[in-house]
């Protein structure tokens, strides 16, 4: 029957996963867990505030717990508004338009860029989203070497002529934690009359003289006309946004199918995310703070010889090689109550999974020193094969 067909089918891709030691788990946490949380984008420690858990309720009980609507029906209400335009302030754009997720957000633009006259060049490393959002648009895609700019400079010199040219690239790629050159971007697509997108999700909120990030302030839309970032990281809320001039953000509004069709992101995260940015423009310690871990923590992973990839952002990959080596040091981590990420193909290249660590700046020296202590164990205790693979 063709019910068991799809039955033998699922079945079969599931076997696959697991015999492949690719089988993903979603943990299910207490709140107290938060502390030894190695593994969350939350990299101000503002998911759990005070202050943003009380706007949220507050604008619940004045809103509503959900928007009821899209933007475009009836969802589109006072705090959404006005978070927008402070998105907008922020990133230094005369426009910003408010998406559920970063997911939709990249869906949606691209989905509204891309079409059989447009080229699009794609860092190597990015973002799934970015991908998949490229194939929505229908629009032909390369894809250049990671951070390599004469590669793109020589795939923009053979574009065909008359085509639209968009170059595309997270501002802090998310598994490596290193940061794209946005200077040397720039130049290489104003020399080829491409625009320029980029995806800040990782560095908004934690780069940049004001939390604006990578792209921020210092560039205007003349530099990048696309800018993408992302609430639910720094900003310890929920949603993305889309910052730009008039035009793309009016294209966006009429185009973009994940927003056209989709409920309005609810209005008490709309406040928590408006609370969280009164405390970026004017608490800069954690800011502070959380650079301070980031450094604390890598000059420890050199005492103990830990083989980080060179990041100065809170992403700090510990390169490991193999999925059963990831795996076997994330169980140990989580009996001693670590969270972390264990990162596996097809999220990284094969032969190239890795411990996604990440740090906040809600981390204490102590927590950061008991992680240092374990993951050293672990690297001293090692067999041969696994102490070979993290050997400075």
């Amino acid at each position: 029957m063709l019910g068991d067909a799809w039955q033998a089918f699922l079945s079969d891709r599931l076997a696959q996963q697991r015999a492949a030691g690719l089988w993903r788990e979603r943990p299910t946490l207490e709140r107290p867990m938060r502390q030894r949380d190695f593994a969350s984008n939350d990299y101000l420690g503002l998911a759990c505030d005070p202050r943003l858990i009380e706007a949220q309720a507050r604008g619940a009980r004045r809103f509503g717990a959900g928007a009821g609507a899209s933007h475009l029906v009836s969802g589109h209400l006072a705090p959404n508004h006005e978070l927008e335009e402070r998105l907008a302030e922020l990133t230094g754009r005369p426009r910003a338009l408010l998406f559920s997720t970063g997911y939709m957000a990249n869906l949606g633009t691209l989905q509204t860029l891309g079409d059989r006259h447009t080229q699009l060049y794609q860092d190597r490393l990015n973002h799934a989203s970015l991908l998949d959002g490229a194939a929505l648009a229908g629009a032909r895609s390369r894809r250049f070497h990671h951070c390599d700019l004469d590669d793109l400079d020589r795939l923009l010199a053979r574009a065909p002529d008359g085509d639209r040219r968009l170059v595309v690239s997270d501002g802090v790629f998310s598994m490596d934690g290193d940061i794209a050159d946005i200077d040397g971007l720039v130049a290489t697509c104003q020399r080829h009359g491409a625009w320029l997108m980029v995806d800040d999700a990782h560095g908004l909120g934690v780069l940049g003289k004001r939390g604006d990030g990578c792209v921020g302030q210092r560039y205007g839309t003349a530099q990048v006309p696309v800018l993408i970032g992302t609430l639910g990281k720094a900003l310890g809320s929920a949603g993305a946004f889309v910052a730009g001039d008039e035009p793309l953000i009016e294209a966006l509004i009429q185009f973009a199918r994940p927003y056209i069709y989709t409920t309005a992101q609810p209005p008490g995260v709309a406040s928590a995310t408006l609370r969280a940015l009164d405390i970026l423009a004017t608490e800069p310690e954690h800011r502070v703070r959380l650079h301070d871990n980031i450094h604390y923590f890598r000059v420890g992973a050199a005492d103990h010889g830990l083989p980080l990839l060179p990041s100065t952002t809170p992403i700090q990959p510990l390169l490991l090689g193999t999925n059963a080596r990831v795996m076997a040091w994330r169980d140990v981590l989580v009996q001693r109550n670590f969270l972390v990420g264990a990162i596996r193909e097809p999220t990284v290249p094969h032969g190239q999974a890795r411990l996604r660590l990440t740090l906040s700046a809600r981390h204490t020296l102590d927590e950061i020193d008991a992680l240092l202590d374990c993951l050293g164990e672990l690297a001293k205790h090692a067999p041969p094969e696994v102490r070979e693979a993290v050997s400075p």
